[in-house]
C-alpha cells in the first residue's frame, strides 16, 4: 500500500521576524515494513542555510536557517512511503511474541549486548518524562506481574489508558506536567503515548515513543476532506529475542498500514516535527494540516 502524505505547517508573525533558526523532523524513517519512495522538502522563504544529517536514534534531521525579514514561515513535507506491515502484525500471534514474561525480559536486559544495550535507553529518564508520580506508578502496576506476557501486559495497559482518559484537543501542550494529565485522565495522543512510557518504565521496561501519521477514514458516503489527517503518536515496547511492538493507546490497537512511521525517541521532546528559535517580538499563530491518501507511484529508471 503505498501513501502520498502532505503535512502543511505556517506560521504567521504580528512583526517582521529578522532571523530565524528551525531543525525540522519531517522525513520519514525506512524500516521493516516501511520504505520511504520519495521526499520532498519545500521552505518559504528560502533558506540562507540547509543540512541534513541523522541525529542518535537514527531519525532524519533537516536544519534550516532564514536571514531576511519575513512575516509568515511555511513549511510543506511531501512523502511517498510504501507500507507493508501484514507479515509483521502477523507474528505478534507466535509464542517467541506473546510468551516472552516480565522476568525475562528483566533478565536480559542485564546482559551487555547490543540489542539490550539500545532498548535500556528507554528504561532511563527523559526530558518530559522524568519524577514519575507515585499515582503513575500504581497505575501500570496494576497491568504488570513478572509471570505475565509482556505484550498481553502492554496491550491490556493501552486498551486501560484508552478507557481511562478522554480525548480532549487543546487541554494539554508540550509544557503539561504528565501528572496533570493523568489526575484529569483527559489530554491528546502524545500526553496518552508518555503516559504508557512513564506506566511501563516504573517497572523497569523499555518504551520510547514514535512519532508520525494516522490516516484517517471518512465516514461511510462521505468523501474524505483534505488536511483532515494529522500527525500522531504511539508507543513502542521491548521483547528479547522478537524486537519492538507498537501500541496505540488513542485508539486502542496495535499499528498496521494506518500508521505511517517519521521518528521515534524517549519522548515528544526528541521529535516535534518542527521547533527552532527567531528574532521578533509580537505573537505568531500556527496552522498545521495533514492530509494522507492512497497513490500510485512510478519508480524513474
Amino acid at each position: 500500500m503505498i501513501f502520498q502524505v502532505i503535512h502543511k505547517t505556517s506560521y504567521r508573525y504580528d512583526n517582521f521576524v529578522s532571523y530565524c533558526h528551525n531543525l525540522a523532523t519531517l522525513r520519514p524513517r525506512d524500516l521493516t515494513g516501511q520504505k520511504l519512495l520519495d521526499f520532498d522538502l519545500q521552505i518559504k522563504p528560502t533558506p540562507s542555510e540547509l543540512t541534513e544529517r541523522t541525529d542518535f536514534f537514527g531519525n532524519n534531521l533537516t536544519r534550516f536557517s532564514i536571514q531576511e525579514p519575513h512575516n509568515e514561515l511555511k513549511v510543506i513535507a511531501k512523502s511517498y512511503i510504501d507500507r507493508d506491515f501484514q507479515a509483521i502484525t502477523e507474528r505478534y500471534e507466535s509464542d517467541a511474541c506473546r510468551g516472552v514474561t516480565m522476568q525475562q525480559t528483566i533478565n536480559c536486559l542485564q546482559k551487555v549486548t547490543p540489542e539490550c544495550l539500545d532498548a535500556k535507553q528507554y528504561i532511563l529518564e527523559s526530558p518530559l518524562i522524568r519524577k514519575i508520580a507515585s499515582e503513575i506508578r500504581a497505575y501500570g502496576a496494576e497491568s504488570f506481574q513478572l509471570n505475565r506476557s509482556v505484550f498481553e501486559a502492554t496491550k491490556e495497559l493501552m486498551t486501560r489508558i484508552y478507557t481511562d482518559f478522554q480525548f480532549v484537543p487543546g487541554f494539554s501542550d508540550v509544557a503539561t506536567p504528565l501528572h496533570t494529565v493523568f489526575a484529569e485522565k483527559k489530554g491528546v495522543c502524545q500526553d496518552f503515548a508518555q503516559i504508557a512510557i512513564a506506566c511501563m518504565r516504573a517497572v523497569g521496561l523499555p518504551a520510547k515513543y514514535m512519532s508520525g501519521y494516522i490516516e484517517t477514514l471518512p465516514p461511510e458516503g462521505k468523501e474524505k476532506l483534505v488536511g483532515a489527517d494529522a500527525s500522531h503518536a504511539w508507543f513502542s515496547t521491548f521483547i528479547p529475542g522478537f524486537g519492538w511492538v507498537d501500541f496505540d493507546p488513542t485508539n486502542n490497537l496495535i499499528p498496521e498500514n494506518q500508521h505511517l512511521v517519521v521518528a521515534w525517541g524517549r519522548d515528544y521532546y526528541d521529535v516535534p516535527p518542527l521547533k527552532g528559535v527567531i528574532y521578533s517580538n509580537g505573537n505568531n499563530e500556527m496552522s498545521v494540516s495533514v492530509d494522507i491518501r492512497e497513490a500510485e507511484f512510478e519508480v524513474s529508471e
